[in-house]
């Protein structure tokens, strides 16, 4: 269940146990979080919630800066499911919450609207303006209100790999999509609503279903291994190119999947691909016999890729 705001609740979604953060990618480190806060659900006998914001913070405080997203609100939604959670609060970061105090958010937002009764936060938590909030002062604050507080330590991977919402983007930006599944115990995923392009593929026998990126961070340009799942369930393998075609340049980034055996209508389904392997970077061609050449060569690399 997704409620949207933390004003006018009725009781029955309040008094949670909640773990707290943006959990953009729910990542394996974000997961540790959640199973504190699942710990104590269980313990208090309540409901398991997690407490994000929609926009993300930073997009709120730096609306120009590049895409940076991991994941839509969807995606997020689908991603807590098996960790148990039973609702998500996606609340408006917006100038009300911005304003909030540390003091002022755990009291109007966390005890007065929410009612929670347990908060989990990761050690690096920080909240209120000017995030002056700290885990510390969260677990002082929660006694006076009446909700007790936890707090996760930093885990890492026994490879040493970083687990947090910054490693996940530097392995997609560099292509790694090896390390990038093993920060977030699966393949980064982009979900969106197939849109008309220029039917190019179409006319060479590979059609495509196109995605735009959005918020999305841009991924390292190039050919991908896929995985796709429909709206229906099926999970259908694909290669994809993902970037500006430098043969055929356009504007915005593009997704563009071929989708192995299949010939149906998706334009406007939204369909969520998931970027199992990098290929190759982008490249230009002389001609279109050459671009068919080099698509059936990727065509087998991502099969095998797959397999």
């Amino acid at each position: 269940m997704i409620v949207t705001d933390w004003r006018g609740l009725p009781e029955d979604l309040r008094g949670a146990a909640v773990a707290i953060g943006a959990f953009d990618g729910v990542h394996r480190g974000h997961q540790a979080v959640i199973a504190t806060a699942r710990a104590a659900a269980r313990s208090l006998g309540a409901p398991l919630g997690v407490v994000s914001f929609d926009p993300h913070p930073r997009r709120w405080f730096q609306p120009d800066a590049a895409p940076f997203r991991l994941m839509t609100p969807a995606q997020m939604a689908r991603a807590l499911e098996p960790l148990g959670v039973d609702r998500l609060y996606l609340l408006p970061f917006d100038a009300e919450m911005a304003a909030l105090s540390d003091e002022a958010f755990a009291r109007t937002v966390l005890a007065d609207g929410l009612g929670i009764r347990h908060a989990a936060v990761g050690f690096d938590f920080t909240y209120g303006k000017g995030r002056t909030g700290s885990p510390e002062g969260l677990r002082r604050q929660g006694e006076a209100l009446g909700f007790s507080v936890s707090v996760a330590d930093r885990i890492d991977d026994p490879d040493g790999l970083k687990l947090s919402s910054s490693a996940v983007r530097e392995a997609v930006r560099a292509g790694d999509m090896t390390r990038a599944a093993a920060i977030l115990g699966r393949p980064f995923a982009i979900e969106g609503q197939v849109v008309h392009g220029d039917k190019r593929g179409r006319t060479i026998g590979i059609p495509t279903a196109n995605i735009r990126m959005g918020d999305y961070m841009r991924p390292a340009y190039g050919v991908y291994a896929t995985r796709t799942r429909l709206p229906d369930g099926r999970v259908i393998d694909g290669v994809a190119n993902l970037g500006v075609r430098p043969m055929f340049e356009i504007d915005q980034p593009l997704l563009e999947v071929w989708l192995f055996d299949f010939d149906e209508d998706l334009y406007g389904q939204t369909l969520e691909t998931e970027l199992v392997a990098f290929l190759r970077g982008e490249m230009t061609f002389d001609g279109l016999d050459a671009l068919k050449v080099q698509i059936r060569a990727d065509a087998d690399a991502a099969r095998a890729a797959l397999s």
